[in-house]
């Protein structure tokens, strides 16, 4: 019949074609068999339960063999041999392994040892570059408001990490602490990280950056450095600056005991304020040569020993090289010193930690002074290096207490306080509203008066 309708060659291709699908439908029925005999029928025997079946199956194989795949994955790694492959325990890992530097076989700069150190070329003319500058520039104003200068807050620490496990937390709590206060008080700041001169490394490392940011930054008025071990304890407290108006530097200290005692600790240079003019370029030249590292230091520190009241013997620090400088040349500088006793640009933690709870009972943040110290600073206790010279778990516990004592000044505005000067933990010390704007902060700190500055001339 097909052979009549279709020919004979094409009936045949047809005979063939029938026989194939026969051959896979009896394939695929006697698959399905195989699968309900060893998977199931399903929970009711259905089709579509069937294939639920056949994919949960599926999956379950996939899922077996999923954790073998990274295992061997993990073998292969371990075996082989990857450079970057160790430990992923921080507390296991030898920091020094990537702390060397790199030596790009060039040496480092050696300056003449014949030549007296200088911290840079000799400017003689700063006062009318810098006029010239902000006249040209007018939108960087060195005054942002009335009796208000433009202030850089400069601070910093060693490229390295600190010698002991908890010394960089300390460091981390300190800046917190910085950043709080220049937030306040619209002041600009800068955290260091880099030794710009290697020969004036430890106590003199300051001096070099300071020269540097005061070129740099024509528009800065007065640059405060302070030490990276001290904390400001009063956040309310808004420097007297129209006081200074006719000096250029200011440090906490007393006029008797460095011009008529010549006593080495009569000053502070931890935390200091310097205004940017030729007179500071002057006196930072006539400070620096004493600081070198080695012989020069080493000699300067016996004439600083022989010369001032009180003084242990050891190398040149720049604090007694002040005393010095001070005490020798009172006439050329002395005029343009500021020596600070009224608040405490510096106060030594000593003498103030252990009252802090008798000055929040009897006074308030805003006096700068005893009664409530602008900066605790703490002399001694070294907190990033290997060893102090007070006890560890004193310096550490102290520190707690100033950076909590300042810090709930900062809570305080957002409605929260520590539950103690000891304590990281903080509670809550009014209720939340639907009126936020309404809500004044205790110390008036939010939008303080010292904080609003012009933004510029139009």
């Amino acid at each position: 019949m097909l052979d009549r309708v279709l020919g004979p060659l094409k009936a045949r291709r047809l005979h063939r074609v029938f026989r194939k699908a026969k051959l896979t439908v009896l394939c695929l029925f006697l698959t399905l068999i195989v699968l309900r005999a060893n998977i199931g029928a399903g929970k009711f025997g259905t089709p579509e339960k069937d294939l639920d079946e056949i994919r949960e199956t599926f999956s379950h194989i996939r899922k077996r063999a999923e954790p073998r795949r990274i295992l061997e994955e993990v073998a292969e790694l371990k075996s082989s041999g990857d450079a970057d492959a160790g430990s992923k325990n921080y507390a296991d890992f030898d920091i020094k392994k990537i702390l060397k530097d790199e030596d790009d076989g060039f040496p480092e700069f050696k300056r003449d040892p014949s030549q007296p150190y200088s911290l840079g070329p000799k400017i003689s003319d700063w006062d009318v570059q810098r006029s010239e500058w902000l006249k040209n520039n007018p939108d960087y104003l060195n005054f942002v408001a009335e009796n208000k200068p433009r202030v850089l807050l400069v601070t910093g620490s060693s490229p390295k990490p600190c010698e002991n496990p908890v010394g960089d937390h300390y460091l981390l709590k300190s800046i917190k602490n910085k950043i709080d206060y220049s937030r306040l008080h619209g002041i600009e700041i800068f955290y260091n990280m880099a030794l710009l001169d290697a020969e004036m490394a430890g106590f003199w490392a300051k001096l070099p950056l300071i020269r540097q940011l005061l070129l740099s930054h024509p528009e800065v008025e007065f640059l405060w450095w302070m030490d990276s071990d001290a904390m400001f304890t009063d956040m309310a407290y808004e420097v007297p600056w129209e006081r200074y108006k006719d000096h250029n530097f200011v440090m906490h200290g007393w006029n008797e005991m460095i011009y008529d005692e010549k006593n080495w600790i009569g000053l502070n240079t931890g935390s200091f304020l310097l205004r940017n003019c030729q007179w500071s370029l002057d006196i930072l030249d006539t400070w620096a040569p004493m600081g070198p590292k080695g012989k020069i230091r080493e000699d300067a520190g016996k004439i600083l020993t022989r010369e001032l009241k009180g003084r242990p013997v050891f190398e040149a620090d720049d604090q007694s090289a002040m005393v010095y400088i001070l005490a020798t040349e009172k006439e050329k500088w002395g005029e343009k010193v500021y020596l600070e006793n009224h608040y405490y640009l510096h106060g030594y933690w000593g003498i103030l930690v252990d009252k802090y709870e008798q000055m929040i009972e009897s006074y308030h943040p805003g006096f700068g002074d005893h009664r409530w110290p602008l900066v605790t600073h703490f002399v001694g206790c070294k907190p990033c290096g290997k060893f102090g010279d007070y006890p560890v778990e004193r310096c550490l516990k102290q520190m707690d207490r100033a950076f909590n004592f300042g810090d709930n000044q900062i809570l305080q505005m957002y409605g929260f306080t520590h539950k103690s000067l000891a304590s990281r933990k903080v509670v809550r010390i009014r209720n939340e509203t639907s009126k936020p704007l309404e809500v004044r902060d205790e110390l008036g700190l939010l939008h303080p008066s010292f904080k609003a500055v012009k933004t510029g001339s139009s």
